[in-house]
C-alpha cells in the first residue's frame, strides 16, 4: 500500500527547463508553510528540451519530488489526469507550470480548501494577457454556460485545491477528450472561488496557440454538451420549411401568374447556401462520431516512458 501524503501537488510540464528551478524553489517554500507532509508530482509531458534532465536532478535531490514521464506529448489535461492518478494527498492542488499561478498564493487557497470546500479554484483578479486572449476566454465561459447548462466560474484556470473524494471521481472518468475544468464543476461537489493576482509568464512561450485553444474548446462542448447536434436537426427544419414555403409560392405564381425564368445567379447562390449548411451539419455530425470512435477503442489515456516515485 503506498504511504498516505497529507497533501499533492500536481504539474504538468511540457519544454519548461527555464523555469523549473524556480518553480521549484518558490513552491517548496510555499508548501513547507503548510505542512512538511507533501509531494509534488511533475508530469513530463513529451518534453523535447532538457526539462527531465532537470526534474530527475530534483528527484534525486529530493524524495518528495515524482516524476512521470510520458513517451510523447499527450496533451495538457491528460497530463493533469496523470499526476491525479499517481497523487496520494487528501488535498491535491492543481496547477501550470509557467509561474503565471503565483505558488506563493497556494496559503490564501488552502485557507479557504480548510473550510470543508472540495473545490477551491482560483479566480483571477487580474491578468497579463492579450486583448484577445481575455476577451476568448471570457466569452467562452459565458457561451459555455448557456450551451451546456452549467457553470465554469469566468476568469478561472487550471490553478485550484481539490480534495480526494473529487481526486477519485475524476479517476472514474475516463473520456479521451478531456477538459477538466468543465469536469469538476460538473461533478458537483461544494465549490468556492479565491481571488489570486495573476503574474506574466516567468520565462518561455506559451503552449496554447489559437488552434490548440479552439481544439480544446470544440473538445469542451462536445464532451458535455449535444446542442450542436440539435442546431443542426433545426437548421435542416428551418431550411425545409423555408424551401416547402418557397416552392409552395412559385407553384402558386406559375399556375395563376406565370413564372418567369430564374437568373443564374440565384439558382448559384442558392446550391452554395444549401451546400454550405450541408457540410456544416455533416461536420458537427463527424465531430461527435470521430469522439465516438476514439471512445470505443478504448486506448489508454497515456503511456508512461519513466515513473520516478
Amino acid at each position: 500500500m503506498s504511504e498516505k501524503i497529507l497533501n499533492s501537488v500536481v504539474i504538468p510540464i511540457f519544454n519548461e527547463q527555464e523555469i523549473i528551478d524556480e518553480l521549484y524553489k518558490r513552491l517548496t517554500d510555499a508548501m513547507q508553510k503548510l505542512s512538511k507532509d507533501y509531494e509534488i508530482i511533475f508530469v513530463d509531458d513529451g518534453s523535447t528540451d532538457k526539462s527531465f534532465e532537470i526534474l530527475k536532478d530534483l528527484h534525486l535531490r529530493d524524495n518528495r519530488v515524482k516524476i512521470v514521464t510520458f513517451s510523447r506529448n499527450f496533451g495538457h489535461h491528460i497530463a493533469i489526469t496523470a499526476g491525479l492518478d499517481y497523487a496520494n494527498g487528501d488535498a491535491v492542488i492543481l496547477m501550470d507550470g509557467d509561474l503565471q499561478d503565483a505558488p506563493e498564493e497556494i496559503p490564501k487557497l488552502y485557507k479557504k480548501y480548510k473550510e470543508g470546500y472540495d473545490n477551491v479554484y482560483a479566480v483571477r483578479k487580474t491578468r497579463k494577457d492579450n486583448f484577445f486572449k481575455k476577451f476568448f476566454s471570457k466569452n467562452f465561459y459565458r457561451f459555455f454556460k448557456v450551451i451546456c447548462k452549467f457553470e465554469i466560474p469566468t476568469d478561472t484556470g487550471v490553478f485550484r485545491i481539490i480534495s480526494r473524494r473529487v481526486v477519485n471521481a475524476i479517476k472514474n472518468c475516463r473520456e479521451q477528450s478531456r477538459f477538466l475544468l468543465a469536469l469538476i464543476h460538473w461533478l458537483g461537489f461544494p465549490s468556492v472561488g479565491v481571488e489570486i493576482e495573476r503574474q506574466g509568464r516567468y520565462a518561455g512561450k506559451a503552449k496554447y496557440n489559437f488552434f490548440k485553444s479552439a481544439k480544446l474548446g470544440i473538445d469542451a462542448i462536445i464532451s458535455f454538451s449535444q446542442a450542436p447536434l440539435q442546431v443542426a436537426t433545426y437548421s435542416g427544419l428551418f431550411i425545409a420549411t423555408i424551401s416547402f414555403v418557397m416552392g409552395f409560392f412559385m407553384l402558386i405564381k406559375r399556375i395563376f401568374f406565370g413564372m418567369p425564368v430564374s437568373g443564374y445567379a440565384s439558382i448559384i447562390v442558392s446550391v452554395f447556401f444549401l451546400g454550405g449548411i450541408q457540410l456544416i451539419i455533416i461536420g458537427i455530425v463527424g465531430e461527435y462520431l470521430g469522439r465516438v470512435h476514439n471512445e470505443v477503442k478504448q486506448r489508454p489515456l497515456y503511456i508512461i516512458q519513466e515513473l520516478l516515485k
